[in-house]
């Protein structure tokens, strides 16, 4: 018998640990082999709401945020492209890249939720990877119908979300919505709305906790 459960997946397509997060959720679902089932779907959040149309260089950007030194960043860097490298995700952590601003990027992703849960995550995934693995632009206009139609969207329809507000509302209010309960970092991962998983554990935690939030549910 399987028990499914509800995730609430809330990120930014810009944050190297909720790529982590993502990869280990998944991996965990696999090990447990059908016992537990999840419908994921992805909640917007903004690591930097207000960056500038042209972005900013990673580095100056961690520097001024943050007050990192350039050998802890370049140390940080390394450790986040091992840990995604141990989990299937190649990820360019090179000097010199540059951080956006992602919030068409969620406007696309609302959008995708809405029509299939499945499309939403491929979006997901395949925004990642035009970020982090090509280097590219989540806030280019040709860089996110790109995206979307590598997930098998519309890709007419996705330049004219881009070309409006359409979902700017939607996504602003979710976005509020999870700062009021309480979500202020990212990864975030809420199952079942009860249970709080945080950051980008590694598989086995997220089995861990899936397995038991499973057996409480069962258990009634």
């Amino acid at each position: 018998m399987t028990t499914t459960l509800s995730i609430d997946f809330v990120s930014d397509v810009s944050c190297p640990w909720c790529v982590i997060g993502l990869r280990g959720l998944e991996k965990a679902l696999d090990a447990l082999d059908g016992k537990v089932s999840a419908e994921i779907r992805f909640q917007p959040f903004e690591l930097n709401p207000d960056m500038v149309p042209e972005g900013e260089d990673i580095g100056e950007h961690i520097q001024r945020k943050y007050g990192s030194s350039p050998d802890k960043s370049a140390e940080l860097r390394e450790m986040i492209r091992t840990r995604a490298e141990e989990l299937g995700f190649a990820m360019n952590m090179e000097p010199g890249r540059r951080i956006y601003n992602t919030f068409d990027a969620h406007r696309l992703l609302h959008w995708a939720g809405l029509q299939d849960l499945d499309r939403q995550r491929v979006l997901k995934h395949a925004l990642f990877t035009i970020y982090f693995t090509e280097g590219g632009n989540p806030a280019d206009r040709e860089t996110l119908i790109d995206a979307a139609s590598r997930a098998g969207l519309d890709g007419a329809q996705a330049a004219a979300i881009l070309d409006s507000d359409v979902y700017a509302e939607g996504v602003r209010d979710a976005e509020h919505l999870w700062q009021r309960q309480g979500i202020n970092s990212v990864p975030a991962v809420i199952v079942d709305g009860r249970y709080l998983i945080s950051g980008g554990q590694p598989p086995e935690a997220f089995e861990k906790a899936l397995r038991s939030i499973a057996a409480e549910k069962v258990a009634g």
